[in-house]
């Protein structure tokens, strides 16, 4: 199939080559014309695990290509995928001022049918907006589905070519034969395309990541109790995670939720019910608590240095909102960072992927180790903000002969509590004595 993915983001890159992957022609449109040089000399601008052998095999392949010409992507595609920002705006409320732009243009300049889907995370009754804003000028017909996405970033590559389930909203039977024939080779293990009104594909969105930032939120409380009253959260969390009703995952207390998806769609959900005039007392609880866990490191460290950071160095391990990505938006780190430098501290950090994105923002303001050893030199203490695999089982010894003082503050609890204690350190991490 002829496939034209408008928007080469995190969802749009990913989106477009899974789809090349199975032998649809894919061009990809982007108005940044470096970006779209960039990619098509083979570089990957972000970075997602085993997206970038995908890649470069469909380009070599002739299936991916990109331009920033939106009408060579109408010409060529059948399907036209909109994988266009939705930033958060002031009121909190989705921006769709990218998507309907966008629609606009594709009103002016289709020539024959269209399907049309929004794959951006949109809300409740975007379909309707985008088909008012073709309809005004087009000529041809079209028709506009809703086909949110589901996926992890560090994991979007499988998710995208096994996923647990694919959402299409539409009322057009000619476009969800369309939808269904394009993610046949993606579902052949029994995996549902599960087919609805356009609304509620919109809202299936929303609500999924809604219900996990609050399973998140939830074990955040539970673990701040836990310090109150001296349980431990771990023991909790796998007395909790045995029961099928609740399951294992998304149950690891930390220093919150960040990225680009959880903050902003639970803020617009929440502001959506608002227009509704229905009131989402979880969400304003969730939102004002994980606002909070982002810094409850602090506390503790202010405590171990008798409330005085003036000329301490920290090493700060882990500078993404999550493992496996480059990505920072909304990362706890950030808030931790800028927390530790108003109060006096010398920051040294490190970050598998994400010390570019680190260094845009914070500039010279930060020590940028080379490695996550080198970080650690005469530091006086280490803080953990994200769980890369390689900080699970570092070099114990080497960490005690390179820090100033063996502590650690741990915002994602990668080690046993006994194990540290007996290895003489100081270590301090969220809902364990």
């Amino acid at each position: 199939m002829k496939i034209a993915v408008v928007g080469t983001g995190y969802v749009g890159l990913v989106t477009g080559t899974c789809l090349a992957e199975t032998g649809n022609e894919v061009i990809c449109v982007d108005i940044d014309a470096e970006k779209v040089e960039k990619m098509r000399s083979g570089i990957v601008p972000i970075y997602e695990p085993h997206l970038d052998v995908l890649f470069d095999r469909n380009i070599k392949a002739g299936r991916l290509r990109f331009t920033t010409s939106l009408d060579d992507g109408l010409d060529h595609g059948d399907i036209i995928f909109l994988a266009l920002p939705t930033p958060e705006d002031e009121d909190g409320s989705a921006d769709l001022s990218y998507v309907l732009n966008v629609a606009d243009e594709i009103g002016r300049k289709i020539k024959d049918y269209k399907v049309i889907v929004d794959k951006s995370t949109v809300p409740v009754g975007t379909a309707e907006k985008v088909t008012e804003t073709i309809a005004k000028n087009a000529s041809s017909e079209f028709d506009v589905v809703s086909n949110p996405e589901f996926l992890r970033e560090g994991f979007a590559v499988d998710d995208f070519l096994k996923p647990e389930r694919i959402v299409v909203g539409s009322s057009s039977e000619r476009a969800t034969k369309l939808m269904q024939k394009l993610y046949a080779p993606f579902v052949r293990s029994g995996n549902p395309v599960i087919v609805m009104d356009e609304k509620s594909a919109e809202l299936t969105k929303y609500a999924a990541n809604s219900f996990l930032a609050t399973k998140i939120t939830f074990m955040n409380e539970i673990a701040n109790y836990c310090e109150k009253v001296g349980a431990d959260v771990d023991k909790v969390r796998i007395g909790m995670g045995t029961d099928s009703r609740i399951g294992k995952r998304f149950l690891f207390p930390g220093i919150g939720y960040g990225g680009s998806c959880f903050p902003k769609d639970v803020k617009a959900l929440q502001k959506a019910g608002k227009d509704a005039d229905y009131d989402f007392r979880i969400l304003d609880s969730v939102i004002h608590v994980n606002q909070k866990q982002k810094t409850a490191l602090i506390p503790k460290i202010k405590k171990h240095f008798g409330d005085d950071l003036s000329g301490k160095k920290i090493a700060v391990w882990g500078l993404a909102f999550k493992p496996e990505t480059d990505d920072i938006r909304e990362a706890p780190s950030i808030y931790i960072m800028e927390e530790l430098l108003g109060a006096g501290a010398e920051l040294t950090v490190f970050d598998p992927e994400a010390m570019p994105n680190i260094k845009r923002k914070f500039g010279e303001r930060l020590t940028y180790g080379f490695s996550m050893y080198d970080a650690l030199t005469d530091a006086d203490a280490l803080v953990i903000c994200t769980e890369w695999s390689i900080f699970r089982t570092p070099n114990f010894n080497k960490l005690k002969d390179l820090l100033k003082e063996p502590t650690i503050f741990d915002g994602r609890n990668l080690y046993n509590v006994d194990e540290m204690r007996n290895e003489g350190f100081t270590y301090m991490s969220i809902g364990r004595n």
